[in-house]
């Protein structure tokens, strides 16, 4: 099961992605985190913490779940 995380705007970075899906407390733990875990997008490992993030892109996380974007 993936769970949704709504956005309002046309895109979202991941370190606020991470904080809006309630992985990370404060948006300061982004770039820890990000070098503490692997993260996929659409399947490709990504730890850019700005990487920008859309409607429909799909986010995994070993160990706290499955995402995916919509508006």
């Amino acid at each position: 099961m993936r769970n949704e995380v709504k956005i309002g705007t046309e895109y979202i970075t991941l370190g606020q992605f991470l904080k809006l899906a309630e992985v990370i407390d404060t948006g300061g733990m982004a770039k820890w985190f990000l070098g503490e875990h692997d993260v996929f997008i659409n399947g490709e490992q990504d730890q850019r913490r700005g990487r920008k993030l859309r409607d429909g892109d799909q986010v995994e996380i070993p160990g706290f779940g499955s995402f995916v974007v919509t508006q």
